[in-house]
């Protein structure tokens, strides 16, 4: 990590510190409402948050029963460990508000007035609730008929407070609240979020059906990330702008230069043919001038060819991105794999 970035990191949270020369291990303790949690991040050497691990006391753990994708969601989302654990401080708030040992007993006005709530919004609507009446999922379907959950965290200030919102979308969800607002207010602004997200949904959802996706495996709502296979041991990498998901995507191309050369030639030669008018794969296909592989021909084994160091085709989440340039080769790698071998060699050469 730069310095700039280890400076922002101890104002956030000085209490946590690097275990190694490299900074990819961090260990010490996350403070929030007075509290300090013991916390591990180990990440991984590409530095890339979506495959760092999270090891902490059972107590943190226990305290963040049911944040567990929120917090994966804000490991794929996070640029770096700084805003990372801003966020992670923010859901840490979130969950000790929430935390039922922490909570007086409940007013009775609170339960009845939940309870008026959730019948007028309807118990059709509900998917989930606890016991306590303290977290509650809504289930919404778009105009697609994809099936959507909203879960809600509830205070005993409700609803002269609002509840904590938690969604799986690729962009921020802020609900607008008054002490009058209810249930169905916070349902109604969900459902239109929906539909401001259908046009990117459905890209994705095209590319998933139509294409060999190598990551992520198990695509969650709000990933706006594909590798999209194009032939063997050459793939695309989209980024795609939830916002504007018919525009054209972040391309990084992952082969052998004699491979890949020529696409990044077709890319720059024929992005001026790209028309939002139409879908994001057709796009693709026309400008790169290619089809890509049949899921009703192909297994996805035919793209996923394991390192030729350590014989695995994930390793740590991350999987071979590296590409022997020889055109006789072709054979992937992963980045540690090709890294460790360098550094026990200039290790030997020092002893």
């Amino acid at each position: 990590m730069a310095l700039a970035g280890s400076r922002a990191l101890l104002r956030q949270c000085p209490l946590l510190l690097p275990q190694n020369r490299e900074g990819s291990v961090y260990e010490g303790f996350v403070t929030a409402q007075d509290r300090d949690f013991h916390i591990r991040i180990l990440l991984p050497s590409d530095f890339q948050l979506k495959n760092a691990r999270i090891q902490c006391s059972w107590r943190l753990k226990k305290l963040l029963h049911g944040y567990h994708q929120i917090v994966k969601q804000r490991l794929q989302h996070c640029s770096d460990l700084v805003s990372f654990m801003v966020e992670f401080k923010t859901i840490l708030e979130a969950a000790l508000k929430n935390a039922p040992e922490l909570h007086a007993p409940l007013p009775p006005e609170y339960y009845s007035y939940l309870v008026r709530d959730i019948e007028t919004l309807g118990w059709n609507k509900i998917a989930y609730v606890d016991t306590g009446l303290n977290t509650i999922k809504l289930k919404g379907e778009d105009s697609c008929g994809r099936q959507h959950l909203i879960t809600l965290k509830l205070n005993a200030k409700y609803p002269a407070e609002p509840p904590d919102c938690f969604v799986d979308f690729p962009v921020e969800f802020a609900i607008s609240w008054i002490p009058q607002s209810s249930l169905i207010d916070i349902y109604n602004q969900f459902l239109a979020a929906l539909e401001s997200m259908k046009e990117f949904w459905n890209a994705m959802d095209e590319i998933d059906e139509k294409t060999w996706v190598l990551e992520p495996e198990n695509p969650i709502r709000s990933a706006t990330m594909r590798r999209i296979a194009i032939g063997n041991n050459v793939s695309i990498n989209l980024e795609v702008d939830p916002r504007h998901p018919t525009m054209l995507p972040e391309c990084y191309f992952l082969g052998a230069d004699q491979v890949v050369n020529p696409l990044r030639t077709k890319l720059n030669n024929n992005m001026h043919l790209w028309d939002p008018e139409i879908t994001l794969l057709q796009n693709l296909k026309e400008v790169l001038e290619i089809d890509f592989p049949s899921r009703a021909v192909l297994e996805k084994s035919d793209f996923t060819m394991d390192c030729g160091i350590c014989y695995a085709y994930r390793l740590d989440g991350a999987v071979p991105d590296q590409i022997c340039g020889d055109s006789r080769c072709g054979q992937p790698f992963h980045q540690a794999c090709l890294f460790e071998p360098i550094s026990v060699k200039m290790s030997m050469k020092k002893l």
